[in-house]
């Protein structure tokens, strides 16, 4: 054995290099896999990052999860495969030639052409691809990069198809015209999981608007209130409450008759009543009149009556762009939705851009479904022709002469800015808006009982987000818009006549090519749009063609588990002998994302959950309690960390926080700092206090020190017994946490372990060690310190991948026979009955 630095010398980081040079030389990873592939499958699923932005903290922390828990199965007689893969398509790279290429709307992209589109995307999927590997192999990750996955490549595509022609067979596909979270900034619909994902708080308009009711002898108008004037062009009804209790009441002042809800007469504004010359005179200071009167003193009522009785009123629509509409429009009608906790108990309702105004609209047949609905908003999010005053305007920016119009018209009440919490599009990071689009449909609402079911069948870390957040969400769950208005994805497998009674789904290549006779080397748009299928039913039936949608990239995501590995198509055997997967890990986020699409399509295919065990983790912020951004540089570069402090250190301090427990962790670089001084430096220096009595055997004549074997080790000195034990609580600790995926105890059990050995075992066995007590007893201490550290980097492997290596190195030079690498060792098994 030989000390692997003398004293402060010792760098972690540098020893950490050095250790990366052995794998290589070894071929570390690759040998592993070779050497345990006759053992069963552990299955691990590796959800994609994009390769358009580089990696960070959060990925470093999802990273470590994954790396520690294959470790430790691949040590306890596992196979484990570990493919990288990459996310390829979808708004995050679209968005990113969006800007370089200054497209601002999707007439843009057609002038362009869609192969030229498509052919920029994929330019930029692999940027940063190079940076990733740099950092996760500097991390200690073992993760194959050569033989990676991704999303964009035909086998993957290929599979996607297959598992939508699955659903679609199932008759769990359906075409819809829904109102949905709709990005201007990305001209496409968003799936409702989605639409969480980015809410801000921001300042709208809020306005309350007049309108006239027909035939009333008071001149009376209903009061609606929005924040929305932007859909004030495109109304159509006014909705009430049934069950309240409206008022008619006459402004003292002005005369005007106005009808809300009871409870709500309170939002109405108060008038200032003019200041009189007796005023004036008991009051010189008094500025253009007296304090504005209560609402109770500004308005008489005239008549209360229940909101069911309003249903059918007829009014003067707003403005005149759907005036020949349809008979059944500008009327009253009634639904539970409106509530009185805000606005004036009435709503207005533009069913092209609310999903309750569409609903009603169309139960109350003022609408009709897939049929007379006109939606005066284009894909850019711009007024069309039939708003001519506002014609190509971007509706958020119309907002304050729509206000302006209104109150041109005197059917302005009141006018004021209105807080609240507004979703934005967790891509372009523009303002969403609600549009009814047509979109294709999964019939997840059909499947709420069986996922709730499923999700019972899986064990999650911390359990209280599966049991409530996740619970929650598939208990709400809503069908999934899965089609997106876009270019740069994978195709719809779709094509359908012109008559729309003809439909034909996709389920591979082979297919494709048998129906069109045209071959096909790529799935993409620009490569497969102009392939035509012969209608089945005759010549004089004409062609059906492929629809223009791709599909939602997370539709993509969620067929990760048969895609990556191009099932049905190959692996047959491994996938249907190893599903559910074993394991998977990402953030909290991702229980509307990536969890839930992995969980709907799973059941809807197999009717099973897609995975066993899941590490869901909280999010790594700055110091300051931000999110990490490189443009404030709030946090140091992780690189630049690893580099002072090394891998490891980082690795411990992310697990032993409240980050693995799906709470945020304030990132800081003293954090990483205490770690190596709590955990790294006690250890090394028990390893540094072996070695150095070691070589003084050898050196006062002894022969170099072959340390007596566990298995034959044999003490009578309680220190020996107690430290024996206390490694072999650490084993049976270690194993029985890790089996439950809670990596976040491990760590403080270490450092009580590592206090026990230095602060106590070395500590009061000095005498031993050193050989003051004897030869033969000297030994058998340093064969127990030996044994002690030898057994703790073996637990402590899949943390720590790095220094168990350095120590292991110098460790197996005193026995003949030991494994080339650590992480070719087993896992430990703890001796009889443990208690800890």
């Amino acid at each position: 054995m030989e000390e692997v630095c003398e004293g402060k010398e010792f760098s972690f980081p540098r020893e950490e290099e050095n250790v990366l040079s052995f794998w290589t030389q070894i071929d570390a990873f690759k040998t592993q896999l070779k050497r345990t592939e006759h053992l069963p499958e552990y299955i691990f699923y590796d959800g994609p990052p994009f390769a358009t932005g580089l990696p960070h903290y959060g990925h470093i922390l999802a990273g470590t999860i994954k790396d520690i828990v294959t470790r430790y199965q691949t040590m306890t007689g596992h196979h484990v495969t570990r493919r990288f893969g990459w996310d390829c398509h979808g708004l995050p790279v679209e968005n990113e030639i969006d800007k370089k290429l200054d497209i601002k709307r999707r007439d843009q992209v057609l002038q362009m052409g869609i192969d030229k589109y498509n052919e920029e995307c994929r330019s930029i999927v692999t940027r940063y691809v190079e940076e990733w590997e740099k950092v996760i192999t500097r991390t200690g990750r073992w993760i194959d990069f050569r033989n990676d996955y991704k999303t964009m490549d035909l086998p993957f595509m290929e599979s996607v198809w297959w598992v939508f022609a699955q659903l679609f067979d199932k008759n769990l596909v359906y075409k819809g015209f829904k109102v949905m979270p709709y990005s201007t900034g990305c001209k496409t619909p968003l799936s409702n999981f989605e639409a969480g994902q980015n809410y801000k708080d921001v300042p709208d308009p809020e306005i309350m608007v007049t309108f006239p009711v027909i035939g009333d002898q008071d001149n009376a108008a209903f009061v609606a209130w929005t924040t929305t004037p932007w859909t004030l062009p495109s109304n159509l009804a006014l909705c009430v409450n049934a069950k309240f209790v409206y008022v008619k009441v006459r402004n003292k002042n002005t005369g005007k008759v106005y009808v809300v809800a009871e409870s709500r007469l309170s939002a109405l504004p108060a008038d200032k009543p003019k200041a009189n010359a007796d005023t004036k005179k008991a009051n010189p200071k008094a500025k253009g009149g007296a304090k504005p009167d209560s609402v109770a003193d500004s308005y008489e009522v005239l008549e209360k009556f229940n909101g069911d009785s309003l249903v059918g009123k007829k009014y003067e629509p707003l403005f005149e762009y759907f005036s020949d509409f349809s008979s059944e429009a500008f009327r009253v009608v009634a639904d539970s939705y409106v509530t009185d906790d805000s606005g004036t108990g009435i709503v207005h309702c533009a069913p092209a851009f609310g999903e309750d105004d569409y609903r009603v609209c169309l139960e109350n047949n003022i609408i009709k479904k897939g049929e007379n609905l006109v939606v005066a908003v284009d894909d850019d999010g711009l007024f069309t022709e039939r708003i001519t005053h506002f014609s190509g305007r971007y509706v958020k920016d119309a907002d304050k002469d729509i206000i302006e119009a209104v109150k041109a018209k005197g059917r302005l009440v009141k006018t004021g800015s209105f807080v609240h919490s507004y979703p934005f599009c967790w891509r372009s990071d523009t303002p969403l808006i609600y549009r009814a689009v047509p979109s294709w449909f999964v019939r997840v609402e059909l499947l709420k009982e069986q996922l709730l079911e499923n999700n019972k069948q899986t064990h999650w870390v911390p359990d209280y987000v599966k049991d409530k957040r996740f619970h929650n969400w598939l208990e709400n769950a809503r069908d999934w818009a899965v089609s997106r208005s876009r270019f740069w994805g994978t195709p719809l497998p779709i094509w359908i006549s012109d008559d729309g009674e003809e439909i034909v789904v996709m389920d591979s290549v082979e297919k494709l090519e048998k129906l069109s006779g045209v071959k096909v080397f790529d799935l993409h748009r620009h490569h497969i749009d102009h392939i035509t299928i012969p209608s089945s039913r005759g010549p004089e039936f004409g062609v059906l063609h492929r629809v223009e949608d791709v599909f939602d990239c997370w539709f993509e995501s969620g067929s990760m588990p048969y895609a990556y590995i191009h099932y049905p198509f190959e692996n047959k055997e491994l996938f249907e002998k190893n599903f559910p997967g074993h394991f998977v890990a990402e953030g909290l986020d991702q229980t509307r994302g990536w969890f839930y699409t992995l969980m709907v399509l799973s059941t809807a295919l197999f009717g099973k959950p897609a995975f066993r065990n899941l590490i869901c983790n909280g999010l790594v912020l700055a110091e300051d309690g931000k999110k990490m951004s490189k443009k404030l540089r709030n946090y140091p570069p992780p690189l630049e960390v690893i580099d002072e402090y090394g891998a490891d250190a980082v690795r411990l301090y992310i697990i032993n926080s409240p980050v693995v427990r799906a709470e945020p962790l304030r990132f800081k670089k003293e954090g990483v700092l205490g770690v190596v001084k709590d955990v790294f430096l006690p250890w090394y220096n028990a390893y540094r206090f072996l070695v150095q009595n070691a070589k003084r055997l050898e050196i006062e004549g002894s022969g170099p020190f072959v340390p007596t074997n566990l298995a034959t080790l044999r003490s009578s000195n309680v220190l020996d017994q107690w430290i024996h034990s206390a490694t072999q609580s650490l084993v049976y600790f270690v194993r029985q946490e890790m089996d439950g995926y809670r990596l976040y105890t491990v760590v403080p059990y270490l450092l009580k372990f590592l206090d026990n050995l230095t602060n106590i075992y070395v500590r009061f066995n000095r005498k031993r060690l050193k050989g003051r007590t004897g030869e033969d007893d000297c030994h058998i201490a340093l064969s127990t310190l030996y044994n002690v550290l030898l057994t703790s980097c073996k637990v402590m492997t899949p943390f720590t991948p790095f220094f168990t290596e350095t120590l292991y190195q110098n460790l197996r030079k005193a026995c003949e026979g030991s494994e080339e690498s650590i992480h070719y060792c087993s896992f430990p098994e703890a001796e009889g009955t443990v208690k800890y």
